[in-house]
């Protein structure tokens, strides 16, 4: 980058970070809300919660519905080819 283009596009610099900040944050948002282990952990608490009585059998299936859906669309997501 020449010394021209540096100072010219100095302005735009903070708006640069912030987009890209942005980008990071949605990057690892989507990471850890399709991790396998943490919708394993949340099937369990569904079980967990209808055995205490605190949600209905069909409040934890259709939990359990969601959360099997987030995991087959993460395998696929993974899946090369």
């Amino acid at each position: 980058m020449g010394l021209f283009t540096g100072v010219v596009t100095l302005p735009v610099a903070p708006i640069k970070a912030v987009i890209w900040l942005a980008e990071q944050l949605e990057h690892q948002a989507t990471q850890q809300l399709g991790d396998p282990a943490r919708i394993r952990e949340q099937l369990r608490h569904a079980e967990l919660a209808r055995d205490a009585g605190e949600i209905s059998d069909r409040e934890c299936a259709e939990l359990q519905d969601l959360l099997l859906r987030q995991l087959v669309a993460r395998r696929y997501s993974d899946a090369p080819g």
